[in-house]
């Protein structure tokens, strides 16, 4: 919305990004132009705006089919399916209101990596892994995260260490991008999200964002130990390189969503919610609103996804028994949680 560029003309720091980087989060269409010049690994797409095109680059490509609107969404605008009927119908849908993008499917474990940049340096956070579908075992429609867990214990055996993969990602993607837009006169400085997938040919990018992203900000920032505000105020200054890199604890942590009944198609709001306090005094826990409000001293819930059960712990299954506890404690009429975050990474 460029309310960046604004207070920036008063001169004032601002940690976020002016309205024309933010579009590496607002234009899919942009910020693949950004990767390519860039030489950022991502999935071949196509940009289409009417259906004939849309079935063209659906075929060329093939199933599992991955459509994108080409703007903001709300977490709404991706499908990913084998069903091309219903490929096209999410296509028609989104190409009413714009461009829409056609994808290569990529599989491989996604990971959330985010990065302070203060439009020419980054340093990098803890990185995370969030679960998109509704339903336990990744079944169900896509949401905008039902849970996450921080830090990812396996990428050991994959890259040696959480740090190797880490400077793989700023080397050939997140200082790439910055150093990019920065060429082009629109420096980037703020929070880049690199929503990330490991392929077998590589790490690659399935999006950027350009701010914290839940839920898994709040399995992140609970570990940071280095104070959040200096990070902030470097990033905003200009002032990131030479820095140490972010300390974190070597705590766990686990978040859980409890979403409303129907979300995400059509969210049923207005419902009363119970057991906050008691599942607040959870040792470890504490409960991150989303979507609720108070009225005439009751809580109640106004959009799809509720609130955030994050739990920290000295290991996984601690931090799980954490979170599932407190979340039991919680009463919403129709409420809906996956059971299975982080438990492939407790066993």
């Amino acid at each position: 919305a460029g309310v960046a560029d604004a207070v920036r003309e008063l001169g004032i720091p601002v940690f976020g990004p002016d309205q024309a980087a933010a579009a590496l989060e607002g234009s899919k269409t942009f910020a693949k132009r950004i990767m390519d010049e860039a030489g950022v690994p991502t999935g071949r797409a196509v940009k289409v705006s009417n259906l004939v095109d849309a079935e063209a680059a659906l075929d060329e490509y093939g199933a599992p089919y991955v459509i994108k609107a080409d703007g903001l969404a709300a977490g709404k605008g991706v499908l990913v399916t084998g069903d091309r009927d219903a490929a096209v119908a999410h296509a028609s849908h989104w190409l009413v209101q714009g461009p829409v993008l056609i994808e290569e499917f990529l599989d491989g474990q996604e990971v959330s990596l985010f990065m302070f940049a203060d439009g020419h340096d980054v340093l990098p956070l803890s990185p995370a892994q969030d679960y998109k579908r509704l339903g336990d075992n990744d079944e169900g429609p896509n949401t905008g995260g039902m849970g996450a867990y921080s830090p990812l214990p396996w990428l050991d055996a994959q890259f040696g260490s959480e740090s190797a993969f880490v400077n793989e990602v700023i080397e050939t993607i997140a200082l790439p991008t910055v150093r990019q837009l920065e060429s082009e006169g629109t420096p980037f400085v703020g929070l880049l999200y690199c929503g990330l997938i490991i392929t077998s040919k590589g790490i690659r990018v399935i999006e950027f964002n350009a701010r914290f992203g839940d839920p898994e900000t709040q399995v992140v920032l609970p570990r940071l130990v280095t104070p959040l505000s200096q990070l902030l105020l470097a990033s905003a200054n200009g002032e990131l390189g030479g820095m140490d890199r972010p300390e974190f604890s070597s705590d766990v942590a686990v978040t859980v969503v409890l979403a409303s009944e129907n979300y995400p198609e059509t969210p049923v709001t207005g419902r009363v919610l119970t057991g906050i306090d008691a599942a607040n005094a959870v040792d470890g826990v504490h409960v991150a609103h989303a979507a609720t409000t108070d009225k005439d001293g009751a809580l109640l819930a106004t959009g799809g996804r509720v609130l955030s059960v994050v739990a920290t712990g000295t290991d996984f299954a601690q931090a799980r028994e954490r979170a599932y506890d407190a979340l039991g404690k919680i009463h919403l009429e129709g409420g809906q949680f996956r059971t299975d975050i982080a438990a492939r990474v407790a066993q």
